[in-house]
């Protein structure tokens, strides 16, 4: 694999985290994670639109009018979100109802429309591919990580199931917006701090 191709994935992770650094998609993000089971949904579902719409729109770049481009690039997103949003109402019901709106908004998600707009428009499919998923593992580390912690000392529960005896206290603040807010920015410290030390 060439160094820019590798270059392309890595950055998602941590030096372009798209939560940590760029710290767009908060709000799906506080939202759906709260429980285990919605972060790793959301994670799924939010992975397979960003790598559909990025390798749609490189795909295509060549022969898109730039006047019409975004209402283009908003249908390239729109359809693998319509995707998953059916899928998990066929085969994930409870999942489905769980998450709520936050499935059919991936399609105004401000991080696909800006990889899709500044990225993957411009670039080729191999570079958009692996730019698309290290964003996805990027996002989804993040999502995934802050829904273990705040499922498990917010609720005291992992996966829906009791793993605390009923002496624990679960720190309810965890399974609100500000307890997220909170983790976010733990993480965000922690982040910056590992990424000077490299620099």
């Amino acid at each position: 694999m060439k160094k820019s191709l590798l270059n392309e994935f890595m950055k998602g992770l941590t030096r372009e985290n798209p939560i940590l650094i760029i710290m767009l998609g908060l709000c799906s993000v506080l939202a759906v994670s709260t429980d285990v089971a919605n972060g790793v949904g959301m994670s799924l579902g939010f992975s397979f639109v960003l790598i559909t719409a990025e390798l749609l729109s490189s795909a295509f770049r060549k022969i898109i009018p730039n006047e019409v481009r975004i209402p283009i690039f908003l249908i390239f997103i729109a359809v693998p979100t319509t995707i998953v949003d059916l899928i998990m109402k066929a085969y994930f019901p409870p999942l489905s109802k769980s998450m709520g709106v936050f499935i059919p908004l991936i399609v105004v998600n401000c991080i696909v429309l800006g990889r899709v707009e500044a990225f993957s428009s411009k670039k080729s499919l191999s570079e958009s591919f692996m730019d698309s998923l290290g964003m996805a593992f990027g996002y989804s580390w993040v999502i995934i990580l802050l829904s273990v912690i705040r499922e498990i000392l917010g609720k005291g529960t992992f996966l829906g199931k009791e793993i605390f005896s009923k002496n624990f206290e679960p720190m309810a603040i965890l399974s609100f917006p500000p307890g997220g807010f909170f983790l976010i920015a733990i993480f965000i410290a922690i982040l910056n701090g590992i990424l000077k030390r490299r620099s």
